[in-house]
């Protein structure tokens, strides 16, 4: 059985971040109005995943 045909090079938060400015500075050239509107949208919720990554490498605490 062969593996993933790509390895990716950068941490997955990197990619989102970098996803999510992308999609600002597209949003930031568009005129008020609802495709702006979902860009930011969808920015925000690569912003969203961003966290809930970061919260689910967090180390565990060792309970009492």
């Amino acid at each position: 059985m062969q593996g993933p045909p790509f390895k990716q090079t950068a941490p997955l938060q990197d990619r989102i971040a970098s996803f999510a400015q992308g999609i600002r500075e597209k949003a930031s050239h568009l005129p008020l109005g609802k495709e702006r509107d979902d860009l930011l949208r969808r920015a925000g919720v690569a912003d969203m995943a961003s966290r809930l990554s970061d919260w689910m490498n967090l180390p565990l605490s060792p309970r009492k």
